[in-house]
């Protein structure tokens, strides 16, 4: 389909499909490309942009304000007539860099700043609770780390929904939103750790935050032209 960044089109599903035929069109098209159950037409780029399409569209209220996204773009790129038309380009590139700064301002800067929070922190919890696994002190502590750690999660994943990305900066979107995906899961694994002293669980989440750091970097790269 001809544009790109259109989530409806990533789907391949029209601006009027259901929630049922939007997740219906979601599972197949996963299946389609995953790597790891179709090596022939696996693309992991792809992936990432049907679950970045797929995370707005499945949501009403961030599908209803993408909708208005969508058709104010549609309206601030026809052309009225051919005098008008010089100067559209214009226009269009000043509101896509008004778009862009305002989401880096309210979303992605202050959820920037809580993952520096979370992902910069662990090591040291980690070597803290190393002097002694058993201890009810240091357990306590690591046990307060979790829950802030996850606090700060909410917070971020809350602000990361609150507004439609721009199509411009759709892939880092897409590896912001991974990020948040692996530290929840890695904050899962490292919360069983004080309910059996498993050693497996610690490391499981040390993985899932080191890949999380690794789509963090990817996220800033991605956005290195817009600072």
């Amino acid at each position: 389909m001809a544009d790109f960044n259109n989530h409806y089109n990533t789907l391949q599903v029209l601006p009027d499909a259901t929630s049922g035929e939007i997740k219906q069109a979601y599972r197949r098209l996963v299946k389609q490309f995953h790597p790891d159950r179709n090596r022939a037409d696996g693309d992991s780029e792809q992936i990432i942009r049907i679950n970045a399409a797929y995370e707005i569209l499945k949501d009403t209220a961030n599908r209803r304000s993408y909708d208005r996204q969508l058709n104010a773009s549609k309206v601030q790129t026809k052309p009225t007539s051919s005098v008008k038309s010089n100067s559209i380009p214009r226009k269009r590139g000043r509101a896509a860099d008004e778009q862009v700064q305002k989401w880096l301002q309210q979303v992605y800067q202050p959820v920037n700043g809580l993952l520096d929070n979370i992902l910069n922190s662990l090591d040291e919890q980690i070597d803290e609770l190393a002097a002694d696994p058993f201890d009810d002190e240091l357990l306590e502590g690591f046990q307060d780390y979790l829950k802030n750690c996850r606090d700060f999660l909410k917070e971020a994943q809350s602000i990361f929904r609150s507004m439609p990305n721009p199509p411009i900066v759709a892939s880092a979107a897409a590896h912001l939103y991974y990020c948040l995906n692996h530290l929840a899961d890695g904050l899962d694994e490292l919360n069983y750790f004080p309910l059996n002293y498993d050693d497996r669980y610690l490391h499981v989440g040390q993985e899932l935050f080191r890949i999380a750091a690794g789509l963090h970097d990817d996220v800033q790269s991605a956005l290195a032209d817009f600072a």
